[in-house]
């Protein structure tokens, strides 16, 4: 797994933290432009639980401090099976969608940059993903933690009817 200069690899192997987007905002005011920075970045331990966080500072550093730091509050436990998710689930926010299709082992991450992130953070190798509507990156985000929120654990599906893990994946 390839490493961009982007991602940050903090402690001993706790969290890896990617930046998604950074954006240089603009504010119009008397004298000219004020300049301010706002950051997207996704957390996660490579073991089934991710985050993200949006920060805005006058300062690129200041804001991606503060993306991380919301987006360590911010973290959620991703029901993983081997290497995959368990079933095929579609994210929407807004006119964001993101389809979400568990893959064959060897597939790799077969997403765009936004979603590529999360699925790397949160330790998912072998998925299949396409984003369709809107191409922003923060609802595209949000996109995929509303479909991650709505996959099924598969313990929770095999006790709820009265069967063994084993009975349902072989």
């Amino acid at each position: 797994m390839a490493m961009d200069d982007r991602d940050r690899d903090r402690g001993q192997g706790e969290f890896l933290e990617k930046l998604v987007k950074l954006n240089r905002v603009a504010k119009v005011v008397k004298g000219g432009r004020r300049f301010s920075f706002s950051a997207l970045t996704v957390v996660g331990d490579r073991a089934g639980r991710v985050g993200y966080g949006f920060g805005k500072a006058n300062d690129v550093s200041d804001a991606i401090r503060k993306s991380i730091e919301k987006a360590k509050k911010s973290m959620v436990r991703v029901p993983i099976k081997k290497t995959t998710l368990p079933h095929q689930v579609i994210g929407k926010f807004k006119s964001a969608q993101v389809l979400l299709k568990p893959a064959a082992p060897g597939t790799g991450v077969i997403a765009g940059g936004p979603v590529r992130a999360v699925m790397e953070a949160a330790g998912i190798h072998d998925v299949l993903s396409k984003s369709i509507g809107s191409s922003n990156a923060i609802n595209t985000v949000k996109a995929v933690f509303q479909g991650l929120d709505s996959l099924m654990d598969p313990r929770v599906v095999a006790a709820n009817r009265g069967r063994t893990l084993k009975d349902m994946w072989g």
